[in-house]
């Protein structure tokens, strides 16, 4: 998979054991041999090394996964599904392998942390962040905004209107010499019932079943039917916008603090755990604090 400069490069005896992880980036698979720079080895096994040697970073419940464990090892950075599977990462060493029971899907909660692991490899951040380019330009301009706040409904309204819409929830930055550039992921896009009645031009994207949360998942090919949506391409960034709720119904677009947009987007992107920040995380931190510094920041009311 290629990911703007990075190559991951999976394997495993049978390619279902991935299929999770091609679903999300299957649009960004190589079509030509190429030498990966972050290695992903996938094991089938009924033994797994439930107890690694380190500290222990987390140990509780996560949504959907059910109980894990993270392990601090310096050097190596383990998650272990007690019972299904385990994940070591060496990060240092551009690779990271998993051991699953036969039998069992890889979990949701793995994929993203090796995600993170490969893109970081490669000096590259995922962001929690809608990414829209502006009209009639090359730029794109990051929205931020806890779940549940209508980055989603916002994204495709602002596409509806000329805006091209790169992704509704995650975004991946790269930073050097005060020079911020950021590309989607090709991920589907969760559309709320709420989100279908304030914007009924998405109706004809969607099917008469909810899941559970009240949401459809719309792939970008579909969508680009009805609106502006934009490849994944590497653009400069040039704005960072909070999104939040007018008190009066009014929209504007206010300048925001460097700080307080700083403190915003690592409440929501930087995880914490039992032994402080994760060298990732630190990195992370890192680039937040560079783009916030290399780029306007609003909020968007």
């Amino acid at each position: 998979y290629a990911l703007n400069g990075q190559v991951v490069g999976i394997s495993a005896e049978r390619a279902d054991l991935w299929q999770d992880f091609d679903r999300m980036l299957g649009g960004l698979r190589a079509t030509e041999p190429l030498e990966p720079g972050f290695r992903i080895n996938i094991v089938e096994t009924q033994s797994l090394a439930e107890t690694p040697d380190g500290t222990l970073a987390f140990d509780g419940e996560v949504p959907e996964d059910g109980h894990c464990r993270m392990v601090d090892g310096g050097d190596i950075v383990h998650l272990v599904f007690p019972g299904r599977q385990t994940v070591s990462i060496h990060a240092g060493h551009g690779r990271a392998e998993i051991h699953t029971r036969p039998d069992t899907r890889i979990t949701w909660t793995a994929w993203m942390l090796l995600l993170d692991a490969a893109l970081d490899a490669g000096g590259q951040h995922m962001l929690h962040t809608a990414g829209l380019t502006l009209p009639e330009s090359g730029s794109v301009v990051l929205i931020h905004a806890p779940s549940g706040t209508g980055k989603t409904t916002t994204s495709l309204a602002l596409a509806s209107k000329g805006f091209g819409l790169c992704a509704d929830d995650a975004m991946v930055l790269n930073v050097a010499s005060d020079k911020a550039t950021a590309w989607g992921l090709p991920r589907h896009v969760k559309i709320h019932r709420k989100t279908a009645s304030m914007l009924p031009f998405v109706s004809p994207c969607l099917g008469p079943s909810w899941d559970r949360n009240g949401e459809q998942a719309v792939s970008l090919q579909r969508l680009g039917e009805i609106l502006l949506v934009d490849g994944t391409g590497a653009r400069p960034v040039a704005a960072v916008l909070h999104l939040a709720r007018s008190a009066d119904a009014e929209s504007r677009l206010l300048p925001m603090a460097r700080t307080d947009a700083l403190v915003a987007l690592a409440a929501d992107n930087v995880r914490t755990g039992m032994t402080g920040l994760l060298p990732l995380q630190k990195r992370r931190l890192a680039t937040i604090a560079r783009l916030v510094t290399a780029v306007p920041t609003y909020t968007l009311e």
